[in-house]
């Protein structure tokens, strides 16, 4: 029993581990999975690379948004990828979450580690936590593992320069195997570029061993990006990135952003920092600081390392902030024209490492505190317990509580605590709630029986009340899609085709036009027709589109979630409504008339 309550941190840590795996295996594709930029976007784009066999082709085009480069999607040469193409579809995503959080645990104590020294065993129980917590965090899906392998690349620059060696730089060179150029690599390299610059300034002489690690991560990511780099560098089409409008701030909006991105983060990279580990942080902070001002110690607030990680923490979130000062962002773009359109204030997406190390510091420090002033007296059969102690318990407290505090947070990319509340709901109405599970979302056996019926035979379709992301990876081939990098020209020719829709809803037409990723069939009177709930209803039954230009794009099919009124007006008539007992979808699909 000691045994067990000494190791309580394993037990935690295997413990989630154990019931996510059970949860998520055992549900199956019943499981609640999030869709927003993840089910109805890099998901489909896998099953797609499956179903016509092209994760490793070359000069193939992908069936959707009438025929797009295989090269815009993602490389073959990515752990998550490669995922993707072992397995089937789900399972290669519960995998991928799964190996996510060993990820950044592992990492995470190869980090602490080598931070710590010979001295890391007593820190070991706060380490694992914090890892775990850092593992956990419910970040964009599709790069769980770029953010999870962040703790890594930071362990070998700090190995790289304390003791150069082939495996250092063979280790940064195969490093974007686990991460992604656009949304990571290029920032670790202008983060390493940085170090390289003080480093230099610092030790008076030049770190040349950064500079070679810099060159070998960067070797690494145009060997295992190629397709990504063809494209960005050596592709002469022009994008929707070229017309893509990231917005134009004024300075109050901009320092109210810099501020939410400090105080909350973004979406994409929720690190549930806010009610934890932000006040812990803040609070020593103040008081450590204040500290050195007591002590008359101003040169120790420039050198501890914790000031450091807040100081970049502001960094981050100014530059999320900036980024929408329209001038500044000219600049860039001007400099750097490749950059058009790319958001470089991804910078926030480093920001949940840096709060997850800077908590673990503090309970390391607490940890010191506890060992400093602890007290023990020791009798033939007790153990008295004085003031040092208490600071362990309170840091290991406060360790469980982030834990704890991402485990039972419903936000938008916890799959785990969504899958568990449907089951509970299930269980205890006797129906089943709401949101649409992953088998429910696709309905595979729905779409077969469609196919199967129709005679389908590739010809092009498009979506209207589903995201398109349901026909691709039924394995229909789509006029509209979701991506962030494709032709400008063909972003025009769709236009024509939803014109009449975005003539009625200008927020649409200025959401497309100045966005444009995604390419759907929108709605003339609602903003958005698209909705993965079961309870799902809309009051306009008509469909607002050209019909010769429908037809002018190859376009044959609309697989409709609605049962349209207005149909014939449009040039189309019904060839088949479907359902299937699996699928909460009842599916009326219209072809056009000759």
């Amino acid at each position: 029993m000691k045994k067990l309550i000494k190791n309580w941190y394993l037990i935690i840590a295997a413990g989630f581990l154990l019931f996510a795996t059970l949860v998520f295996f055992g549900a199956g594709e019943s499981s609640i999975i999030s869709v927003h930029d993840n089910l109805d976007l890099f998901i489909a784009q896998f099953q797609m690379l499956k179903n016509t066999n092209s994760f490793f082709a070359h000069g193939v085009e992908a069936p959707f948004l009438g025929g797009i480069s295989r090269d815009n999607l993602p490389s073959e040469f990515s752990l998550y990828t490669m995922l993707f193409f072992l397995m089937p579809s789900y399972y290669a995503y519960v995998v991928g979450y799964l190996l996510k959080i060993v990820i950044a645990l592992a990492s995470s104590l190869l980090l602490a580690g080598d931070f710590c020294g010979e001295s890391y065993q007593k820190y070991r129980p706060v380490a694992w936590m914090a890892g775990l917590s850092y593992g956990i965090l419910n970040v964009f899906p599709a790069f769980g593992i770029p953010f999870a392998s962040i703790p890594l690349v930071v362990y070998l620059v700090r190995r790289l320069y304390r003791e150069p060696s082939l495996k250092w730089y063979g280790a940064l060179f195969f490093y974007p195997l686990l991460s992604y150029f656009s949304y990571f690599g290029l920032f670790i390299l202008a983060y390493m570029a940085a170090a390289f610059l003080w480093l230099w300034l610092k030790d008076k002489k030049c770190p040349l061993r950064i500079l070679i690690g810099i060159a070998a991560l960067a070797g690494g990511c145009i060997v295992f990006e190629y397709r990504l780099f063809g494209v960005m560098l050596l592709g002469e089409e022009e994008t929707i990135r070229s017309t893509m409008e990231a917005g134009s701030f004024g300075v109050g909006e901009i320092l109210k952003t810099m501020a939410e991105g400090f105080t909350k983060g973004m979406f994409h990279a929720e690190s549930m920092h806010t009610y934890l580990v932000m006040p812990v942080c803040v609070l020593y902070f103040l008081w450590l600081n204040g500290s050195y001002i007591k002590k008359k110690n101003v040169r120790g607030i420039f050198h501890d390392p914790f000031n450091l990680l807040m100081l970049v923490l502001v960094f981050n979130s100014f530059i999320y902030g900036i980024y929408y000062c329209e001038p500044f962002r000219k600049v860039v773009e001007t400099i750097c024209p490749p950059l058009t359109g790319w958001q470089f204030n991804r910078t926030i997406f480093f920001s949940p490492f840096v709060w997850y190390a800077a908590f673990f510091l503090v309970l390391k420090r607490l940890y010191d505190k506890g060992e400093s002033s602890a007290i023990f007296l020791k009798t033939e059969k007790r153990l008295y317990v004085g003031e040092g102690m208490l600071w362990r318990y309170l840091a290991n407290v406060l360790s469980v509580l982030a834990v704890l505090l991402i485990l039972l947070s419903g936000t938008r990319y916890n799959d785990l605590y969504h899958t568990c509340f449907a089951k509970a709901y299930e269980l205890l109405k006797g129906k089943q709630s709401n949101d649409l599970s992953y088998g429910e979302f696709y309905s595979t056996d729905l779409f077969e029986l469609a196919k199967k019926d129709l005679g389908y035979d590739g010809e092009w379709a498009a979506a209207y009340g589903f995201h398109p992301a349901v026909l691709e990876y039924n394995g229909i081939a789509t006029l509209d899609g979701y991506l962030g990098f494709y032709g400008q020209a063909y972003k025009e020719d769709f236009r024509k085709v939803i014109v009449p829709a975005l003539e009625r809803v200008p927020e649409s037409a200025e959401y497309f036009d100045t966005w444009g990723a995604r390419a759907y069939l929108y709605s003339g009177s609602e903003l958005s027709i698209v909705a993965a709930v079961r309870d799902y209803q809309v009051a306009d039954h008509d469909i607002y589109i050209n019909g010769d230009a429908f037809k002018a794009l190859g376009g044959k099919y609309i697989f409709s979630r609605i049962e349209l009124s207005n149909a014939g007006d449009v040039g189309l008539s019904l060839a088949g409504t479907y359902t299937e007992e699996s699928s909460p979808y009842v599916l009326y699909v219209y072809t056009c008339k000759e």
